[in-house]
């Protein structure tokens, strides 16, 4: 039997009980997923019988899991974690943590979840029966980012072994230690709209425009050169977005479109507000680069797509972020007056080889944020339907090649999940899907 020690005695031999119960793992919200239902079979090994003041080890077996790794993305050697509770009923109350290594074979897609046992002990300070049941647990998994999923059982679970304990000498109620640590590596995190600095040009053009925000940016309408006006800041006006699935569903924000006159052509400086969000996972340097859709009207007809530089620095699970500001370059295809206001904003998320393009459209209508007196441009932007004077290589100059952000299009449904999935959005493990905090809202001006 077990000693006060924790050491198993070949006196008191083990017992194994198989028990299955029905589980809900949530999905998080950015993942777009319903909640997935399966059932989850579990043996648990301990002593069967025990002294009261011995410390006894349990084991929890994962026979098998709630579904099978999805056929989305390979999972690498030794990248799985498990950890887990089991209720202590019967004679005593409480609860043991159980918790296994970081040990696993390669996971192929589309195959059989294997997880690595979890171990946990109890000191028993009662006689009687004591019951060991399963109850919720996590898996964790380190890339290609750290994601934790949370699974808790959806029916009664009858108890899996049960340990007759004998007087020896203890006399208080207890059974409630544990002999691990609990729910291993971090929440989270998926995808959020980030970049830490601002201002940075990434466009083949200059750093584009004047700051942000003047005070009547719509009506500041330089001509075409005649008056030798250069610079052309926008107003600033609020833009509320909603976003394709695994992104969050509404989000707003405040934008300012400034120009600067370079030849015939203007660069443009996007700028957002400061601290738009909490990042919902800690992401390495060079993960997140934002782009955005500007709008054309009045006489010019079409879109320019600007980008902004990636975040140079690491972002931190829960503190704001800014989204850095974005660059491009405007070659006008129409004289007259021209409007440019706020199109759809896309985030493009890269870790590794995957990468994950989540655009948020225009809810609503919205104000434009400069009119320019424009003169057309030979290859200008009016009768393009989507990137007007740019064409990739203008407009978002040197970072077309910086990332590449891929057009808007929000139709792309299967790419943004399976690439969801690749980022650690929702990764299904064993009938878990690997939790990151939802998105927050938008928040805050310049």
């Amino acid at each position: 039997m077990l000693g006060g020690a924790g050491l198993l005695l070949a006196a008191s031999p083990a017992q194994a009980a198989d028990v299955s119960y029905s589980t809900e793992c949530i999905p998080p919200p950015i993942s777009g997923l319903p909640a997935m239902q399966g059932t989850t079979k579990v043996q648990l090994t301990a002593p069967a019988e025990a002294k009261v003041g011995d410390t006894v080890e349990v084991v929890w077996k994962t026979v098998e899991a709630a579904s099978k790794n999805p056929d989305v993305l390979d999972l690498d050697k030794d990248t799985v974690k498990p950890t887990g509770t089991l209720k202590v009923g019967g004679a005593a109350t409480g609860t043991v943590q159980m918790e296994g290594p970081r040990q696993n074979p390669p996971i192929p897609k589309n195959s059989a979840m294997v997880l690595p046992d979890m171990k946990g002990t109890l000191k028993l300070e009662k006689a009687g029966e004591i019951t060991l049941t399963p109850d919720a647990y996590n898996i964790n998994v380190s890339k290609p980012i750290s994601t934790d999923t949370k699974c808790t059982p959806k029916e009664t679970v009858q108890p899996g072994v049960t340990i007759k304990v004998t007087d020896g000498g203890g006399s208080t109620t207890g059974g409630t230690t544990s002999g691990s640590t609990t729910a291993g590596g971090t929440t989270s995190g998926s995808t959020t709209a980030g970049g830490t600095t601002s201002g940075s040009t990434s466009g083949s053009t200059t750093a584009g425009g004047t700051t942000g925000g003047g005070d009547s940016g719509s009506t500041t309408s330089g001509s075409g050169g005649g008056s030798g006006q250069t610079d052309f800041p926008g107003k600033e006006v609020a833009v509320h977005f909603t976003c394709t699935s695994p992104g969050p569903a509404d989000i707003s924000s405040k934008v300012t479109i400034n120009a600067k006159k370079s030849g015939g052509s203007y660069a443009l400086t996007v700028k957002t507000a400061k601290g738009v969000m909490d990042s919902p996972a800690a992401l390495p340097a060079g993960a997140l680069k934002p782009s955005m859709d500007i709008t054309l009207g009045g006489a010019d007809k079409g879109s320019v797509k600007v980008t902004g530089p990636a975040n140079a620095e690491p972002l931190e699970q829960g503190k704001p972020v800014d989204l850095p500001d974005m660059t491009g370059t405007y070659k006008p295809g129409a004289s007259g007056k021209s409007t440019l206001s706020p199109g759809t904003l896309t985030i493009d998320v890269t870790l590794g080889a995957s990468k994950i393009n989540i655009p948020c459209k225009v809810k609503g209508s919205v104000t434009p944020s400069l009119e320019l007196d424009t003169t057309a441009q030979q290859g200008g932007a009016s009768g393009s339907a989507t990137t007007g004077s740019t064409g990739a290589g203008s407009a978002a100059g040197g970072t077309a090649s910086g990332g590449g952000l891929a057009a808007t299009g929000a139709e792309d449904t299967g790419t943004l999940r399976a690439l969801g999935l690749v980022a650690g959005t929702a990764i299904l493990l064993g009938g878990a899907v690997f939790t990151f905090t939802p998105w927050r809202r938008l928040r805050g001006t310049r």
